[in-house]
């Protein structure tokens, strides 16, 4: 079964000021991400309860724009807690992820040293090699205490790094430690709330994924996404909302470079609704398939005779299922 989380603005979602503890239960911790407007299955706030009460990280695997990013947004709302986020990318390195030293403050520091007289070489060394020189990075940020509780370390698209930076992270997401060389081991008081998310361009290390629990996130069904859509975009025409779901649920039926996400479904339903259409039509299709997909070999696929196809077989099977329940209110 899949999920999927209401798509919210990263700006939006703000603090509440105070710290909510971790549900106690699977149903309390639905309520939760409900009352954050993420809309999950019971499968996804089971593995979620686990990671949480049991202090593991969490690996979130899917295609994207299934709503694996936003669920950290989401706790990082409805907790209260500081959402800490390393978006990982190929050459990805230390510098960028744990720390580096303010190497203009140092020789500023240096400067000033010897200017003063200063020849202690050793005391000077333990002067620039201090706090208040270290810029902490997402990783060493996510171990430093703060007053709101454990933040949300969200590692995303880990899948994008390369393996060497997938092995330095063993140490983090074991022990919740980073060793700086200068300053020696540093170890969170409290760990972090961590989830790792995947689009699986290439399989993350059975070492890393031993170190998490693991939850497969897949596309929603149709009633549920018919579910987020009226959510999502309550101005969208309730045929048109219809319509918009079949399309989108059958175009994931075919062999496309790349499906589109329920983040393009919203999307569509936006822009047809700002468009003011009440139904799918082809020139409309036609016009406005960029916005769910995203390659042009796949437009050029659809385009055309199979969209038309595909709409007139969503009519039928959207009247035939009205006849239905008319022939049953009548019954």
């Amino acid at each position: 079964m899949a999920l999927w989380v209401c798509s919210t603005p990263e700006s939006s979602l703000s603090l509440t000021g105070m710290t909510i503890p971790i549900p106690k239960s699977i149903d309390a911790t639905l309520t939760l991400l409900s009352q954050g407007g993420y809309i999950a299955d019971r499968s996804l706030a089971t593995a979620l309860y686990l990671s949480l009460s049991m202090g593991r990280p969490l690996l979130l695997e899917g295609e994207a724009g299934v709503g694996k990013t936003e669920i950290a947004k989401v706790l990082a709302a409805t907790l209260g807690r500081r959402l800490v986020r390393l978006q990982c990318y190929e050459g990805l390195d230390i510098a960028s992820a744990v720390y580096e030293w303010n190497y203009a403050g140092q020789m500023i520091q240096i400067r000033m040293a010897e200017a003063m007289g200063n020849s202690n070489t050793d005391s000077l060394s333990q002067d620039i090699f201090s706090d208040r020189f270290l810029i902490r990075r997402p990783l060493l940020q996510a171990l430093t205490p703060d007053a709101s509780g454990p933040p949300i370390l969200l590692i995303d698209e880990l899948d994008r790094t390369d393996e060497p930076f997938e092995a330095f992270l063993l140490e983090v997401l074991s022990d919740f430690q980073v060793t700086v060389p200068e300053l020696g081991t540093i170890k969170a008081d409290q760990p972090p709330i961590v989830i790792v998310t995947s689009n699986r361009t290439r399989e993350i290390h059975d070492a890393l994924k031993r170190r998490c629990l693991y939850h497969w996130v897949g596309y929603p069904t149709a009633a549920r996404e018919l579910e987020i859509l009226r959510a999502k975009v309550p101005g969208a025409d309730q045929r048109l909302a219809q319509e918009i779901v079949a399309f989108v649920q059958s175009l994931r039926d075919r062999d496309l470079f790349k499906q589109p996400g329920v983040a393009e479904t919203l999307d569509w339903a936006a822009a047809l609704t700002h468009l003011d259409k009440i139904a799918l039509d082809e020139q409309t299709i036609g016009d406005t398939l960029g916005v769910i997909l995203k390659y042009q070999d796949d437009i050029a696929r659809i385009q055309g005779s199979e969209a038309t196809k595909i709409l007139d077989q969503i009519k039928s099977e959207i009247a035939a299922a009205h006849d239905r329940v008319s022939l049953g209110g009548r019954l």
